[in-house]
């Protein structure tokens, strides 16, 4: 691997714009809620489309991840990085000065594949800075992955001040003045060169692990409106299955494929991206319905629903930043995995126990706390074991699979828990005790996921620590 370090103070602004990638990315998947009612009277969607807002981006952000990851190896981190915040910035002012459905939904399909780009150049850009100190490495892992969940609350709460205060379309720009400074300052604080990798580009298998999720995730979503028995929901649903199933089957034979299959045979790393999408899938349907919860049931406004998520991102950051890298130091990463999952699922189970009449501090408060404590306690040690068990010369394809699970377990998790609310009363505008029924089946499924990940995680563990990054002592 060849490289232009950074001094050393430069690679902590390094880290910092690594972080703020992060930070971005998540961010730009949760700013548009609060925003989707204006949006939906200015250019004309209809209540079932408007979700293809959110869904747009995140299929295409899940299903290019493996793309991006094997763009980075091939081309460079850095540059992969730097073209991903290009055509972010392009993709936001195509969705920000959108007119129509059609121009804003290609505005969010071209956010998506720039975050594909950008997502996993810069955990492989974080490997570069920080790989040969292992207890640099874990904290620098630590403030990665507390940018998360940062992204997601500011990404609400800001999404309510600009609309409120601004308008609907500045959820999108924002993202131009970001990327233009990103773009100034990056050269100096992240390395150069590539990473060893050879071969070509993977065209098909992009395309085809793509229409496939894209396929999948449609008809998990429509199956709410034309019901689980129809024809179009199952047609969807099949055509996906048989795409990703062909995926699979051409990184079998390809001989330069997009994903090379024999990297799972890499200790630990199935165990630890099953880990990731599991995690994606009970803890974004679980942010997703509190905040309904906190709005169309409480009555908060975006301001202050917003403002009552920040002591549960307060909580998951400190517990990343501070407790996370000290649990795996004292036992390695494979029991605070299992033991977040577990906690995750308590933390919902107790969330299902909310009331139409309810009050924050007594329904929303603590467990809102105890699932920020069991996501934090698993999210680190499966990212640091899926990133360090790769090879270093394919540290893009595995922080692209690491991604692609994560992403790819938000939106299948999503469309699965919204199907399960959805049949609970969910849809139900207005009906406080209807709506509540069905936020409850919701915190129901998504604790089943989590708890699910608790049962399955273990079985494919085989070592206790990770491979090359060692934690802090």
């Amino acid at each position: 691997m060849s490289s232009s370090p950074p001094t050393s103070s430069a690679r902590w602004w390094g880290l910092f714009l690594i972080a703020l990638a992060q930070f971005m990315v998540i961010m730009d998947a949760s700013i548009i809620g609060v925003a989707l009612p204006q949006m939906q009277v200015d250019l004309g969607f209809t209540p079932h489309d408007l979700s293809w807002v959110f869904n747009a981006y995140v299929i295409a952000l899940g299903g290019l991840l493996l793309l991006g990851g094997r763009l980075s190896d091939l081309f460079g981190p850095r540059r992969m990085f730097a073209t991903g915040w290009v055509i972010l910035a392009i993709g936001s002012l195509v969705a920000g000065l959108a007119g129509n459905v059609p121009v804003e939904l290609l505005g969010r399909v071209l956010q998506g594949a720039g975050s594909a780009l950008i997502a996993p150049a810069a955990l492989t850009l974080l490997m570069m800075l920080f790989g040969a100190n292992p207890k640099e490495l874990t904290k620098a892992m630590a403030f990665y992955g507390a940018a998360a969940p940062a992204g997601g609350t500011a990404g609400v709460f800001l999404g309510g001040v600009i609309t409120e205060f601004a308008s609907w379309p500045w959820v999108f720009l924002i993202n131009v003045p970001i990327a233009v400074l990103v773009l100034l300052v990056m050269w100096k604080a992240l390395p150069g060169g590539k990473l060893g990798a050879r071969g070509s580009v993977d065209v098909i298998g992009a395309l085809t692990v793509t229409v496939g999720l894209a396929a999948l995730v449609y008809g998990i979503v429509r199956a709410e409106v034309a019901g689980w028995a129809s024809p179009e929901t199952w047609i969807a649903i099949g055509l996906g299955v048989i795409l990703l199933v062909l995926f699979v089957i051409i990184q079998r034979v390809k001989r330069e494929p997009l994903m090379r299959l024999s990297i799972f045979r890499s200790p630990n790393l199935g165990a630890a991206n099953l880990a990731q999408v599991l995690l994606g899938g009970a803890w974004v349907p679980m942010w997703f319905f509190l905040n309904l919860y906190l709005q169309q049931v409480l009555g908060f406004s975006a301001f202050p629903a917003g403002a009552a998520l920040l002591p549960m991102t307060i909580l998951i950051m400190l517990g990343m930043i501070v407790l996370a890298p000290r649990i795996i130091a004292a036992v390695g990463p494979k029991v605070p995995i299992v033991l977040g999952l577990v906690i995750l699922a308590v933390g919902l189970g107790w969330m299902a126990f909310i009331r139409p009449d309810g009050n924050y501090w007594v329904d929303a408060f603590g467990p809102s706390l105890i699932v920020a404590f069991g996501q934090a306690l698993a999210f680190i040690p499966s990212l640091q074991v899926a990133i360090s068990a790769a090879p270093p010369e394919e540290g893009g394809l595995a922080s692209g699979i690491v991604n692609t699970s994560y992403q790819v377990g938000s939106a299948i998790g999503l469309a699965v828990v919204s199907a399960v609310a959805a049949g609970f009363g969910a849809g139900q505008l207005g009906d406080t005790e209807a709506l509540t029924q069905g936020y409850s089946a919701a915190f129901i499924a998504a604790g089943i996921i989590a708890l699910a990940g608790a049962i399955l995680v273990p079985m494919f563990f085989r070592t206790k620590r990770p491979t090359r990054a060692l934690p802090v002592s």
